[in-house]
Protein backbone atom coordinates (compact mmCIF):
# COMPACT_ATOMS: atom_id res chain seq x y z
CA UNK A 1 0.00 0.00 0.00
CA UNK A 2 2.64 2.75 0.73
CA UNK A 3 3.97 2.31 -2.65
CA UNK A 4 0.36 3.00 -4.11
CA UNK A 5 1.00 6.50 -2.24
CA UNK A 6 4.23 7.28 -3.34
CA UNK A 7 3.37 8.72 -6.54
CA UNK A 8 0.53 10.63 -5.53
CA UNK A 9 2.77 12.02 -2.87
CA UNK A 10 5.53 12.72 -5.23
CA UNK A 11 2.83 14.05 -8.04
CA UNK A 12 2.09 16.46 -4.93
CA UNK A 13 5.16 17.61 -3.76
CA UNK A 14 6.14 18.55 -7.40
CA UNK A 15 2.63 20.74 -7.88
CA UNK A 16 3.78 22.45 -4.55
CA UNK A 17 7.06 23.01 -6.02
CA UNK A 18 5.96 24.09 -9.11
CA UNK A 19 3.75 26.51 -7.63
CA UNK A 20 6.19 27.63 -5.56
CA UNK A 21 8.68 28.67 -8.31
CA UNK A 22 6.60 30.04 -10.22
CA UNK A 23 5.51 32.46 -7.36
CA UNK A 24 8.91 33.06 -6.79
CA UNK A 25 9.58 34.13 -10.27
CA UNK A 26 6.48 35.83 -10.22
CA UNK A 27 7.84 37.83 -7.36
CA UNK A 28 11.40 38.30 -9.16
CA UNK A 29 8.79 40.12 -11.97
CA UNK A 30 8.76 43.01 -9.64
CA UNK A 31 8.87 46.56 -11.92
CA UNK A 32 12.00 48.18 -10.11
CA UNK A 33 11.18 51.48 -8.95
CA UNK A 34 11.83 54.82 -10.76
CA UNK A 35 14.27 55.96 -8.06
CA UNK A 36 16.23 52.44 -7.64
CA UNK A 37 16.42 52.63 -11.78
CA UNK A 38 18.22 56.14 -11.53
CA UNK A 39 20.31 54.63 -8.86
CA UNK A 40 21.97 51.89 -11.19
CA UNK A 41 24.65 51.93 -13.39
CA UNK A 42 24.36 51.61 -17.11
CA UNK A 43 26.23 48.20 -16.51
CA UNK A 44 23.18 47.23 -13.15
CA UNK A 45 20.34 48.39 -15.27
CA UNK A 46 21.76 46.23 -18.54
CA UNK A 47 21.72 43.29 -16.22
CA UNK A 48 18.63 43.86 -14.40
CA UNK A 49 16.77 44.35 -18.41
CA UNK A 50 17.88 41.27 -19.59
CA UNK A 51 17.01 39.51 -16.67
CA UNK A 52 13.40 40.76 -16.81
CA UNK A 53 13.75 39.93 -20.55
CA UNK A 54 14.10 36.36 -19.71
CA UNK A 55 11.75 36.03 -16.65
CA UNK A 56 9.54 37.73 -19.14
CA UNK A 57 9.73 35.18 -21.82
CA UNK A 58 9.34 32.58 -19.29
CA UNK A 59 5.86 34.15 -17.60
CA UNK A 60 2.27 33.19 -18.56
CA UNK A 61 0.58 35.78 -21.22
CA UNK A 62 -1.26 37.17 -18.03
CA UNK A 63 2.11 37.61 -15.56
CA UNK A 64 3.53 39.72 -18.80
CA UNK A 65 0.33 41.40 -19.26
CA UNK A 66 0.30 41.93 -14.95
CA UNK A 67 3.90 43.43 -15.49
CA UNK A 68 3.36 45.66 -18.38
CA UNK A 69 0.28 47.40 -16.19
CA UNK A 70 1.87 47.79 -13.12
CA UNK A 71 4.78 49.49 -14.83
CA UNK A 72 2.41 51.63 -16.37
CA UNK A 73 0.76 52.29 -13.34
CA UNK A 74 4.12 52.85 -11.99
CA UNK A 75 5.38 55.42 -14.78
CA UNK A 76 2.19 57.15 -15.04
CA UNK A 77 1.97 57.85 -11.45
CA UNK A 78 5.52 59.58 -11.26
CA UNK A 79 5.29 63.52 -11.08
CA UNK A 80 6.09 65.41 -13.93
CA UNK A 81 9.65 66.66 -12.36
CA UNK A 82 10.08 62.39 -11.64
CA UNK A 83 9.66 61.81 -15.38
CA UNK A 84 11.49 64.55 -16.33
CA UNK A 85 14.29 63.48 -14.30
CA UNK A 86 13.84 60.22 -15.40
CA UNK A 87 14.39 61.53 -19.29
CA UNK A 88 17.31 63.57 -18.41
CA UNK A 89 19.03 60.95 -16.77
CA UNK A 90 18.61 58.83 -20.05
CA UNK A 91 19.52 61.33 -22.35
CA UNK A 92 22.29 62.11 -20.42
CA UNK A 93 23.33 58.44 -20.58
CA UNK A 94 22.58 58.25 -24.01
CA UNK A 95 24.71 61.58 -25.09
CA UNK A 96 27.81 59.74 -23.46
CA UNK A 97 28.32 56.67 -24.88
CA UNK A 98 29.97 56.42 -27.68
CA UNK A 99 28.36 55.67 -31.60
CA UNK A 100 29.27 52.16 -31.50
CA UNK A 101 27.33 51.67 -28.17
CA UNK A 102 24.19 53.61 -29.74
CA UNK A 103 24.52 51.42 -32.81
CA UNK A 104 24.63 48.05 -30.39
CA UNK A 105 21.53 49.12 -28.46
CA UNK A 106 19.84 50.04 -31.53
CA UNK A 107 19.98 46.84 -33.12
CA UNK A 108 19.63 45.44 -30.14
CA UNK A 109 15.97 46.61 -29.66
CA UNK A 110 15.83 46.12 -33.85
CA UNK A 111 16.27 42.61 -33.00
CA UNK A 112 13.80 42.17 -29.79
CA UNK A 113 11.24 43.93 -32.15
CA UNK A 114 11.13 41.34 -34.99
CA UNK A 115 11.36 38.53 -32.60
CA UNK A 116 8.22 39.51 -31.63
CA UNK A 117 4.96 37.94 -32.66
CA UNK A 118 2.67 39.76 -34.30
CA UNK A 119 0.17 39.65 -31.53
CA UNK A 120 2.88 41.06 -29.95
CA UNK A 121 3.90 43.76 -32.34
CA UNK A 122 0.34 44.71 -32.49
CA UNK A 123 0.20 45.16 -28.41
CA UNK A 124 3.26 47.51 -28.83
CA UNK A 125 1.67 49.22 -31.76
CA UNK A 126 -1.36 49.77 -29.23
CA UNK A 127 0.57 51.00 -26.45
CA UNK A 128 2.99 53.50 -28.39
CA UNK A 129 -0.67 54.80 -30.05
CA UNK A 130 -2.11 54.97 -26.58
CA UNK A 131 1.16 56.93 -25.37
CA UNK A 132 0.73 59.50 -28.27
CA UNK A 133 -2.78 60.08 -27.77
CA UNK A 134 -2.39 61.35 -24.03
CA UNK A 135 0.66 63.54 -25.11
CA UNK A 136 -0.08 67.16 -25.49
CA UNK A 137 0.09 68.41 -28.57
CA UNK A 138 3.14 70.60 -27.92
CA UNK A 139 4.86 67.56 -26.48
CA UNK A 140 4.16 65.34 -29.70
CA UNK A 141 5.54 68.22 -31.58
CA UNK A 142 9.19 67.80 -29.97
CA UNK A 143 8.68 64.64 -30.31
CA UNK A 144 8.13 64.53 -34.02
CA UNK A 145 10.97 66.90 -34.69
CA UNK A 146 13.45 65.52 -32.30
CA UNK A 147 12.58 62.11 -34.67
CA UNK A 148 13.42 63.98 -37.88
CA UNK A 149 16.25 65.30 -36.19
CA UNK A 150 18.15 61.66 -35.61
Amino acid sequence: MPSLLRPAWLRWTLAVLLACSTQLAVADLAVPGADEWARMTPQQQAERREALQRQLQQASPPERQRFRETLRERLESLTPDQRQGLINNARERWQAMTPEERREITEERRRRVEGMSPRERRALLRERRALLDRMTPPERRALREKLQAD
